[in-house]
């Protein structure tokens, strides 16, 4: 497997990979605005799984709690997850 990130959910250990990830940002009224490479509050994670053309997308970050260059633990409307970079 050459995934070079690793998303868990804290709730119950769901795990997916992704080759890349990108931070969505949204309009106020839940239309797309923009694209980013770095997580900031108010951001969507989306991601591709290991299943082709399968997306995964969190609710919005609500709060970062640790952001390094390899590693982001990070709140949502409804989850805590865990974003490793793959080595």
């Amino acid at each position: 497997m050459n995934n070079k990130w690793k998303l868990v959910r804290e709730s119950d250990d769901l795990t997916n990979y992704s080759d890349t990830v990108v931070w969505l940002e949204f309009n106020s009224d839940g239309t797309f605005k923009k694209e980013h490479l770095i997580i900031e509050v108010g951001f969507c994670l989306l991601m591709s799984t290991q299943i082709k053309l399968a997306l995964w997308q969190t609710t919005t970050v609500t709060e970062i709690i640790e952001n390094t260059e390899d590693y982001i633990k990070f709140k949502t409307t409804n989850s805590i997850y865990e974003l490793f970079k793959m080595k």
